[in-house]
């Protein structure tokens, strides 16, 4: 009954997250909201909201340890493991331009994720202090690329394109029911998840941190990893890498910032001692290897499997054992 919760949780998540976008860039197409808006805000946040929705469900049930171990241990995955099969795939090539305001951002987001870590807590006015970094973020991007064709604009333009190829795009109804069917599928999704985590954690012994860096991070970036990997096959490779980057934004700045609002939340001892390391440490391997001749190569992309690999099986022993 355990399996079967966590497996409707994963499925109910993805599918609706895929519904929630499409719907909503849908309404904003048929409103007249520009490619780079909807790639920037309500493509990243689309694809977020599997995080999002369980992160807030995991600490509203008094469950801190999955509501912070889903965002760590989704960014890493989201570098380690989903970047690092992209470029397995194909081979990423690196627009300077896109990556030296992206690059910045991500390490400076990991930074405060590892600072507020290992102060023990993630308090509601630094939940809001992280929305509004957001936001300004946001703002700074949209005014300064919407009147431009450099490479990160293109990228986000790009994202909003790669989600837009869909039958009756321009029906209110059926995007409006799109929308919400998404919403109620991700919001179903998470409660089961959750649950399903839960109880995993109890009884496998483990702590519900581990369950929410492992099983549950993987689960909610099931969306980055399918368009990442789709993007790759296309050879689209911009788009799997802004993809990751701009998830990784609204999952420290978003997602941790809003759960931490609605519900303060205190950092498991463990994660602060080693997991957020390792995201800081993934954060600062993608921004070395992606400017190293511009290109994430092979070699590379494997050596980050193989971390993944490492880092997982690393945290699973050492919470069995």
């Amino acid at each position: 009954m355990i399996a079967f919760n966590v497996l409707l949780g994963l499925v109910l998540l993805v599918a609706g997250g895929d519904l929630l976008v499409r719907g909503s860039v849908g309404l904003a197409q048929r409103f007249g909201i520009s490619e780079l808006m909807i790639g920037l805000v309500l493509v990243g946040f689309g694809t977020s909201t599997p995080e999002l929705m369980t992160s807030i469900l995991a600490a509203k049930n008094g469950s801190p340890g999955i509501a912070v171990g889903n965002v760590a241990g989704s960014n890493i995955a989201n570098i380690l493991l989903i970047l690092g099969l992209s470029a397995l795939i194909c081979p990423i090539a690196v627009k300077p331009a896109a990556l030296l305001r992206d690059g910045p951002a991500n390490a400076l987001a990991a930074v405060a994720f590892t600072a507020l870590a290992l102060s023990g807590a993630i308090t509601r006015l630094e939940g809001i202090v992280l929305i509004g970094a957001l936001a300004v973020y946001l703002v700074v991007t949209y005014r300064t690329e919407k009147d431009a064709s450099s490479p990160s604009a293109e990228l986000h333009r790009g994202e909003a394109q790669s989600v837009t190829a869909q039958p009756a795009s321009s029906n209110l109804a059926l995007n409006i029911l799109m929308a919400l069917g998404g919403l109620a599928m991700t919001l179903g999704g998470a409660h089961f998840l959750v649950g399903g985590a839960i109880d995993f954690a109890s009884a496998a012994g483990v702590s519900d941190a581990v369950i929410g860096l492992t099983v549950v991070a993987v689960g909610t970036s099931l969306p980055e990893l399918v368009t990442s990997v789709i993007a790759a096959f296309k050879r689209q490779t911009d788009i799997a890498l802004g993809n990751i980057l701009g998830s990784n934004l609204f999952n420290i700045l978003g997602i941790l910032g809003v759960t931490a609002t609605i519900a303060p939340l205190k950092v498991p001892p463990e994660m602060a001692g080693f997991d957020v390391w390792v995201l800081l440490g993934s954060t600062a391997a993608l921004i070395v290897f992606a400017m190293s001749g511009w290109r994430i190569c092979r070699k590379e992309a494997f050596l980050m499997l193989i971390a993944y690999v490492g880092y997982t099986g690393f945290i699973t022993i050492k919470a069995l054992g």
